[in-house]
């Protein structure tokens, strides 16, 4: 009898400990594309960008097939057809031109820029939605005019046009309900020129871009002065208010306490909780502003469009190896250098991007009419929502969090369109998402005022 009380206490306890395991549910198919990113892959293209010399948007437009951003444009074209071929004519490729005419400030002359954007058209005809993957393929030295002098470009932002390439390569080969932008654009130096025209294309055409990932700085592990070294973290910036949440918007945004759930955040949870899903070692760091401390990148521009928007970027910047003539000068290198990058940190923010863009791509769009019953007092919380427009769903989750909380506490799965919750709605923040057959969420839906 001892020993079957002592074996009865040790399957308890087994028991016990099992249960008290997190499980983290992978898509199979998001798995082994995560596997598929290649430090070596992505080292290769960084070592053929710096090959051309500069890649300043000011730099010869004479047609020099191996120097200037010309020359660039040219070698990301086509690397984007070679992927092409193993697409099943989906991915699709161009260099989208506009002509600069100068603006006394960092344009002196006409110039001729270009966005090398690859399409991956999504399979779902009914499915409109866009999710956008950038890098800035143009660079600088000291100064943003400086088109003559070598500009390596590795890091800045040779690191985030690597993980588009990257991310291309591997995704073109994959079927998405949703359509998939693989884009590297120019003069981001001189004022984010090439975003802010894509942008600005996008919402003139009505383009249904739900997210957009900017990646601009990503490969470096350590800090200058302060000599930090650390591959395990990535910044994610975002906005929590936006420039077009005025009036009417703005008001009801006071009054529900809603300052943390704008597009952008939303997408910054998002970007968090996929990311640290599907790459090991890595956690994924929200830093409330939209981006560095004065300063700007490309998902701005369409930030001010209403897009959601945010910028990924390495935790500890290196300012000797950004913006910097190549030089020795009292002891250190400047200037910004392949040898002074870490490609296996590199490699799992590239694999942060393509488990997002992934997981966005393969599941529902978002769940319609999502509102919140107000008519009555009461500390449950009752949500009702309708199916979204596209896409196949298994389900729903209900995602609950503390007001003072940065991320989403609980997830509660469901299949219906309705649910009651015993939390009170002026101690939690709500949300809805879709789920589909393979378990992939649609960004979160703060729920609206029903009966208003």
């Amino acid at each position: 009898m001892k020993k079957q009380s002592l074996l009865f206490c040790i399957l308890a306890i087994m028991g016990q400990s099992l249960f008290a395991q997190t499980t983290i549910n992978r898509d199979p198919e998001i798995e082994k594309m995560v596997k598929e990113v290649s430090s070596d892959s992505l080292k290769a293209y960084i070592v053929q960008m710096v090959s051309f010399g500069t890649r300043n948007t000011l730099s010869t437009q004479t047609g020099d097939p191996k120097r200037g951003i010309p020359a660039a444009r040219n070698w990301v074209l086509g690397k984007f057809n070679e992927f092409a071929k193993q697409s099943n004519g989906r991915l699709t490729a161009l260099i989208d031109t506009v002509t600069l005419q100068p603006d006394k400030r960092r344009i002196d002359t006409p110039t001729l820029l270009g966005n090398v954007v690859a399409t991956l058209k999504g399979t779902d005809p009914n499915d409109k939605r866009i999710f956008l993957i950038s890098g800035h393929l143009d660079n600088m030295r000291s100064s943003p005019t400086d088109r003559i002098g070598d500009a390596p470009g590795a890091n800045d932002d040779g690191s985030g046009s690597a993980a588009v390439l990257e991310c291309a390569r591997i995704m073109s080969k994959h079927n998405f309900p949703a359509t998939i932008i693989f884009v590297t654009v120019s003069g981001e130096e001189q004022g984010l020129l090439g975003a802010s025209f894509m942008a600005n294309k996008a919402k003139k055409e009505g383009w249904n871009i739900e997210a957009d990932l900017n990646n601009d700085l990503m490969g470096s592990n350590n800090s200058s002065e302060t000599n930090i070294i650390d591959n395990t973290r990535i910044r994610v910036f975002s906005e929590g208010l936006s420039v077009l949440d005025t009036g009417r918007v703005a008001t009801n945004i006071r009054n529900l306490g809603l300052e943390n759930d704008g597009k952008a955040r939303q997408l910054a949870r998002y970007v968090k909780e996929i990311g640290e899903r599907y790459v090991e070692n890595l956690e994924v760091v929200m830093v409330y502003r939209n981006d560095r401390f004065l300063r700007g990148g490309d998902h701005s521009p369409y930030v001010q469009n209403g897009f959601a928007a945010v910028r990924i970027t390495e935790m500890n910047e290196n300012y000797y190896h950004q913006h910097q003539n190549v030089r020795m000068e009292n002891g250190i290198q400047y200037g910004d250098l392949p040898e002074f990058m870490d490609f296996e940190y590199l490699r799992k923010n590239t694999a942060m991007n393509l488990s997002n863009l992934a997981n966005l791509s393969k599941a529902p769009s978002m769940p319609e009419e999502v509102k919140i019953e107000t008519r009555k007092l009461t500390n449950y919380s009752s949500i009702a929502w309708k199916a979204p427009k596209s896409g196949k769903v298994k389900g729903y989750y209900v995602l609950i969090r503390e007001t003072t909380s940065p991320v989403w506490q609980k997830k509660i799965y469901t299949t219906q369109t309705e649910y009651n919750l015993p939390y009170s709605k002026d101690n939690y923040f709500f949300a809805v998402q879709s789920v589909s057959e393979t378990g992939n969420e649609s960004l979160p839906v703060i729920p609206g005022i029903a009966g208003r």
